[in-house]
């Protein structure tokens, strides 16, 4: 249920529709319970993907975690994450490849944007040495 949930508020963002009655039934998840469900898929798809993708991922990832986001804030990335990882969206990657990194890493933006006053420097630091442990390196001069 709460995967709907969380793929609805996504949905309803990006094409601008109200999301307040969804929201509502955000009070009692285990926000930490999905990340640990979730995380081992997100660092497949990254180790996959490659550290450019695995940055914004990662933020999204460790923005979800943290208890100061809001309960709304973590659906929509939760959402997006889904969308994002998963095989199945508006234009596949295995049929379209470039245009469906482009519709992935669009969507990425539009909720970089949505979520960026709760990427705190706590949050850029575990993303930093995350990078440095996967990939070794960071992304220099990322800005986010």
């Amino acid at each position: 249920m709460i995967i709907t949930i969380c793929i609805l508020i996504f949905t309803y963002t990006l094409i601008g529709k109200p999301i307040g009655k969804l929201t509502a039934k955000l009070k009692d998840v285990d926000w930490r319970g999905i990340a640990n469900n979730i995380g081992e898929s997100v660092k497949t798809f990254c180790l996959k993907t490659g550290k450019n993708i695995s940055y914004p991922l990662l933020t999204f990832f460790y923005v979800m975690t943290d208890e100061d986001t809001s309960a709304t804030d973590k659906a929509l990335i939760y959402g997006a994450l889904l969308y994002i990882i998963s095989p199945f969206d508006f234009i596949p990657r295995r049929i379209f490849h470039f245009l469906g990194v482009l519709d992935d890493a669009a969507v990425a933006t539009f909720i970089l944007k949505k979520i960026y006053s709760s990427v705190t420097p706590k949050i850029r630091t575990k993303v930093e040495a995350i990078m440095i442990e996967w990939f070794g390196t960071s992304i220099v001069g990322t800005s986010i």
